[in-house]
């Protein structure tokens, strides 16, 4: 004799079979086939609307979900996805508020996993999060207290040549300056872009930059004549640690930016190269979201600075106990009748001599204290 077989299906109609015979009552039935009363008078009424088919097991997806995103909203965050294709959830759903103020968006979880369906999305590693000892990070309380600046690395045009960006943001708002292309690393490059910032901008506090040239030279005081002729517009250069690109982290994540959205493919040339900078700058300025801003665009927090670019800086005034010395055009003073090599940086400037010790002097150039001078051993350190 074979095994008698079964189904859900054939329990649930046994079940209907006895309850409508009578004979049992619903609390000795649902005993009976080992199921609450809840699920029997369930069961009941299901057979009651749809007949057999009733008893048939049902989908167990849920009636509404959530999380789904509507078709119509749906193409509208693609759209903006497709304009702006280095954007994830949480830079395209406040620039969306912004543009469709009555709609209502959804989680950025959820425009996430519609990006990942539709392939927009590349899987990354996840990389582990560093600490880094010694220097605090750099903390600007408001606009123009501090501007970082350096050179993003080269890359190569079309027409074969090296395009070298140099970049200026303001630490505060992360509002970008300057983003200018240039076909080297030049001191002159760098002061004429830099004067045209400061006159359309007015001047910073203080420029934080790495220790590479035209910032900072290797030398005893690492003057350079940029970092010079800021210290003469009265602005503070702060140089990171050398080797510590972390201490200007904001500035170096938006050169990551940079890189993604307008080097690859690079310009054909310069001036084309020069272009696609500048569309990135106004998109980057005055619409792309910023999480440290609460998702302000960075123009919406910048303001200029009150300290205008002079049209002429005056010879600096120092005390009357100083010792003033105009240094030569090879870079030394005479001091004591010694002839001591200070910095060629500081070629025809005024500088000041502070005694602070038994032969050991103080050089002070304008505001700031550049280094000191030993006479006896006729070095500087800085």
């Amino acid at each position: 004799m074979p095994w008698q077989t079964t189904s859900p299906v054939d329990e649930r109609m046994r079940f209907v079979v006895a309850h409508q015979s009578g004979l049992f009552s619903m609390s000795e039935l649902c005993r009976r086939h080992q199921i609450s009363r809840p699920t029997g008078y369930k069961l009941l009424a299901r057979y009651a609307v749809e007949g057999p088919a009733g008893l048939l097991d049902q989908s167990h997806a849920p009636k509404r979900c959530p999380h789904r995103i509507e078709p119509e909203l749906a193409a509208l965050l693609l759209a903006a996805r497709t304009a702006h294709p280095h954007w994830g959830p949480r830079k395209l759903l406040p620039w969306l508020a912004r543009r469709h103020p009555g709609v209502k968006l959804p989680a950025a979880s959820s425009v996430g996993e519609l990006l990942k369906r539709e392939g927009l999305v590349a899987e990354r590693r996840g990389r582990r999060r560093s600490t880094h000892p010694g220097r605090k990070p750099l903390i600007a309380n408001a606009p123009n207290e501090v501007w970082a600046a350096d050179y993003k690395g080269d890359f190569r045009m079309g027409d074969g040549h090296r395009c070298y960006p140099l970049t200026v943001t303001d630490a505060h708002s992360r509002f970008l300056i300057c983003c200018t292309g240039m076909l080297a690393i030049s001191t002159e490059g760098a002061m004429r872009a830099m004067e045209r910032s400061f006159r359309e901008y007015g001047l910073p506090d203080a420029i934080r930059t790495d220790n590479g040239s035209p910032f900072a030279a290797p030398t005893a005081l690492g003057l350079t004549r940029l970092n010079v002729w800021w210290t003469k517009l009265g602005i503070v250069h702060d140089r990171i640690e050398p080797g510590r690109p972390d201490q200007n982290g904001a500035h170096e994540r938006m050169h990551r930016t940079m890189k993604a959205e307008t080097t690859r493919p690079p310009g054909r040339n310069l001036v084309h190269q020069q272009e696609s900078f500048d569309q990135w700058r106004e998109e980057f300025d005055f619409e792309r979201p910023h999480e440290a801003l609460d998702q302000k665009p960075p123009a919406e927090v910048y303001t200029c600075s009150s300290r205008e670019m002079p049209e002429r800086i005056p010879e600096p005034e120092y005390p009357g106990h100083y010792e003033v010395r105009r240094v030569r055009r090879m870079g030394t003073i005479k001091l004591r009748g010694r002839e001591i090599y200070v910095s060629e940086s500081l070629a025809h400037e005024q500088i000041g001599l502070e005694e602070v010790d038994d032969g050991v002097w103080a050089i002070h150039f304008y505001a700031r204290e550049v280094g000191r001078l030993n006479e006896w051993t006729q070095q500087v350190s800085g």
